[in-house]
């Protein structure tokens, strides 16, 4: 697994975004509960990304599982949404899917008109991502794997492999949802997987 190195957000320096483009591409991050989703839109996106947490009442931690994940205090009920200009023409839409089963059902309208998904997993509880592939399997979606550090248990490329049955043409790198660098790298190796592909069914 690789990945990337610190960079300065353009919205902390004050960069002005062109109005309308002429491209406009979709991208869903998806994942498990508590995976980073958000974390990662909000680091990457060159705007104030617009975000749906609510503060998790006493009602939603009996419906959601937070055992895993006791610190969580917030949490996605629709959905985040970020942009990064790719060019003077293009634009890059994120669409961050919550992560809870009972908002799962969102997930077909997030997913529609989708180029691509970066499968966001905990090495701690790499099983809640099984649903995300599913889903992305059943539309025939192109992905890649971005297992976010959390400062758990190391594992190799091939531990979780063999976890979430990834095949070898899927990309899996590591990165930390929180860095705006780490997290730009994740979404080159997903456009660089989508030109491969796109490469290889024209030949």
């Amino acid at each position: 697994m690789t990945r990337g190195t610190r960079a300065v957000n353009p919205a902390e320096r004050g960069v002005m975004l062109p109005g309308a483009a002429e491209n406009a591409l979709k991208i869903a991050v998806v994942g498990g509960f508590g995976v980073g989703k958000t974390t990662m839109v909000r680091s990457v996106s060159e705007i104030r990304p617009l975000h749906t947490e609510e503060v998790m009442s006493r009602a939603g931690r009996t419906l959601d599982d937070t055992s895993r994940v006791t610190a969580k205090s917030a949490t996605t009920v629709a959905f985040d949404f970020g942009r990064i200009t790719i060019d003077d023409r293009t634009v890059l839409y994120l669409f961050g899917a919550p992560g809870q089963e009972r908002f799962w059902f969102l997930w077909e309208r997030l997913l529609s008109g989708t180029i691509g998904a970066v499968v966001l997993v905990d090495t701690r509880r790499p099983t809640d991502a099984w649903y995300a592939l599913d889903r992305l399997e059943y539309h025939g979606m192109p992905y890649i794997v971005a297992v976010n550090d959390f400062g758990g248990p190391l594992h190799s490329d091939e531990h979780i492999r063999q976890a979430l049955a990834l095949g070898p043409d899927v990309p899996l790198v590591e990165f930390d949802a929180r860095d705006h660098s780490s997290s730009k790298f994740v979404l080159i190796a997903l456009v660089e997987h989508l030109h491969a592909l796109s490469v290889h069914q024209k030949g």
